[in-house]
């Protein structure tokens, strides 16, 4: 696979990670993942960020999903379920957190996550929630 991540672009795709998918909070971001809706060649997962106003103004909000994006190329193509979408929002203290300390909570983030995904699939058979 590239070095490029396949990225989410549209709102509904965004709305369905939203409301069909699990969610950890941390101190940083909030990550948001589903089963994705579209049909990818394998080994493939989608990302998405999100940065809203109340982390500042535009110059914020970039540097935001910039340090996001920085910790998502590192940490997705090792820890990342296949066929799955990941939104990452980012919180106000994503500005201030060293990027060591918001890597290993994107890492702690996608454990719980996968946790997750293994504790439905072992419980119900499928993956849906």
């Amino acid at each position: 696979m590239s070095d490029k991540l396949i990225l989410i672009k549209k709102r509904p795709d965004f709305l369905h990670v939203t409301h069909n998918g699990y969610k950890i909070v941390k101190s940083g971001f909030v990550l948001q993942a589903a089963l994705s809706r579209r049909f990818f060649p394998a080994p493939a997962y989608r990302i998405g960020y999100t940065a809203s106003k109340k982390i500042g103004n535009a110059v914020l909000r970039n540097r935001a999903k910039r340090r996001l994006r920085a910790v998502c190329r590192a940490l997705l193509p090792l820890e990342a379920v296949c066929g799955y979408d990941y939104v990452i929002i980012a919180r106000h203290m994503v500005l201030d957190i060293p990027y060591k300390k918001l890597y290993k909570e994107l890492k702690i983030a996608l454990t719980e996550i996968k946790q997750e995904f293994d504790d439905n699939v072992n419980t119900t058979g499928t993956t849906d929630k």
